[in-house]
């Protein structure tokens, strides 16, 4: 049993690890778009799922209601993104992007391709499909024990 605990704490660390110097690397490939890590990210959940309440935002960037709200402040004033009122709840702000939010979006991800690309370039796709396939079952597990919150999606 201990071996197995060992494999297991391993893997752990080796997600976290490769998550880490992912981050690093797509950071440094969008500096000269002038993106810090939170707003490409917010951009990037937004891209997936555009009008989502800002507190599914803030649970998703994993930061607090406040701190998203500064920054849905900062990216609103230049145009990436806007508030509007929840149809159902007028107390609940949705953010969508906007056209300038979409552009940018779409420069990043051309950006990010090309990491990504060069990232996966020693990685089969064979390997890749077996990567992917455990991790989507890592995380259907981990939202069961969290009680399968709605809002964060599983890609197929």
């Amino acid at each position: 049993m201990q071996k197995h605990l060992d494999a297991s704490l391993r893997f752990g660390f080796l997600i976290h690890d490769v998550s880490r110097l992912r981050r690093i690397v797509v950071d440094r490939a969008l500096k000269p778009l002038g993106m810090t890590r939170s707003q490409w990210w917010m951009l990037a959940f937004l891209s997936r799922r555009d009008g989502m309440k800002q507190g599914a935002l803030a649970a998703d960037l994993d930061l607090t209601k406040v701190a998203v709200g500064g920054l849905i402040d900062r990216m609103e004033s230049a145009g990436l993104v806007e508030r509007r009122s929840d149809q159902r709840d007028a107390r609940a702000k949705r953010i969508f992007l906007t056209g300038k939010g979409k552009s940018l979006v779409n420069r990043i991800r051309s950006q990010v391709e090309a990491v990504e690309t060069e990232i996966l370039s020693t990685v089969t796709e064979e390997q890749l499909d077996v990567a992917a396939e455990a991790l989507v079952s890592i995380k259907r597990q981990l939202l069961e024990m969290l009680g399968g919150d709605e809002d964060a999606s599983i890609p197929d």
